[in-house]
């Protein structure tokens, strides 16, 4: 008799050339993955060749029950990890069946800064990482802590090892895999300082493809957890107190910054985002308030400053950055819940094409 994991795991390859495509969105809270499943005839490997779908978008808080219909366009194309073989994950964006992106899509207008011609020959790179939370299901307080109580303090947890010190690195690994197998440019993983929050690194990404590889990876995230019985959190402040936040610091360059010279740019940029700090802090992510205190290596979300090697600024310039007189910077007010659409296509803004 076949066990669910047999089933589970079977090679379709073996009796059909049908694929199956997992197609994935954003739901209406703007941090909600919501996904579902169709045959496709064969393997696919361009996002303009699959079909186009729609879903019930009020039952995601994204259309009103009497005009219903919202249009999944697919975007990017994923090998899928659970189901393996040639099957995929395709992210989408979201449309009325008008043509008109919905109001929740954050990609389509991301798209349009990324393909802008000034911000095209600039080759803009991203390096997001993306800090989240592990809780226990049943009493949503972080996996390893003592059930009503608080672990020791922070200082052991960052980076660390051994079982009183790092709580659901079976999940951490298996998501490194899986963003690895799925063709995600997932650039490494941590323990961070407060118990039972880690980190995963996605980049260097090129222009839209960084918010796209960011929100698959959390969608791989999500499901993982999901089979681990655990609840995964980017809460910006889960636990209040001292103990730190969680953010998505958002490391960035342009041609202009690696070339040559590339440092005076670096500097220019960053007078530019001082000047819009405000827009910026608005879009980076709900909830910033409780983590941008200015303590927790954060600055504080009502001032702006930049500094070399310095955790306790807006904007961090690395050593080597200015050693070498070019390079990138990293941009450290993202909430860890940011939608990386809005935070890479408004960084690209400001930067390239903002005028003062």
């Amino acid at each position: 008799m076949s066990l669910l994991t047999d089933l589970l795991n079977l090679d379709l390859s073996d009796c059909t050339e049908k694929i199956i495509a997992e197609y994935i969105w954003v739901g209406g809270s703007g941090m909600d993955l919501r996904s579902k499943a169709r045959t496709l005839g064969g393997p696919v490997n361009d996002p303009s060749k699959l079909p186009k779908w729609n879903y019930d978008g009020s039952s995601t808080n994204q259309a009103p029950g009497e005009d219903s219909e919202v249009i999944l366009y697919p975007q990017a194309i994923f090998r899928d990890p659970f189901r393996r073989g040639n099957n995929i994950l395709v992210m989408c964006d979201t449309y009325t069946p008008a043509g008109e992106p919905i109001p929740t899509n954050k990609r389509c207008a991301a798209a349009k800064i990324f393909n802008h011609p000034d911000v095209l020959a600039e080759e803009t790179w991203y390096g997001i990482e993306q800090e989240y939370t592990l809780l226990q299901k049943d009493v949503k307080w972080p996996l390893g802590w003592p059930l009503g109580g608080y672990p020791g303090p922070q200082g052991p947890y960052y980076c660390g090892v051994g079982v009183d010190k790092a709580f659901g690195r079976d999940i951490v690994d298996s998501h490194y895999k899986a963003c690895l197998y799925a063709g995600i440019n997932i650039s490494g993983i941590n323990g961070e300082v407060m118990p039972g929050q880690w980190e995963f690194q996605v980049g260097p990404a090129v222009g839209i493809s960084a918010g796209d590889e960011l929100w698959v990876a959390r969608y791989l995230l999500e499901r993982i957890t999901e089979i681990a019985g655990v609840v995964l959190s980017f809460d910006p402040k889960p636990i209040q107190g001292d103990w730190n936040g969680a953010g998505a610091h958002t490391n960035y360059s342009t041609k202009s910054m690696r070339k040559e010279g590339g440092y005076e740019v670096i500097k220019k940029a960053i007078e530019k985002l001082g000047l819009r700090h405000k827009e910026h802090i608005a879009a980076y992510g709900e909830g910033n308030e409780r983590r941008l205190t200015g303590r927790h290596e954060t600055a504080d979300i009502n001032t702006f400053k930049w500094g070399v090697a310095n955790r306790g600024a807006s904007i961090r310039v690395g050593r080597d950055t200015e050693k070498e007189g070019k390079g990138y910077f990293e941009d450290r007010r993202p909430a860890s819940n940011m939608d990386p659409y809005v935070v890479t296509s408004m960084i690209a803004e400001t930067t390239i094409l903002w005028k003062p």
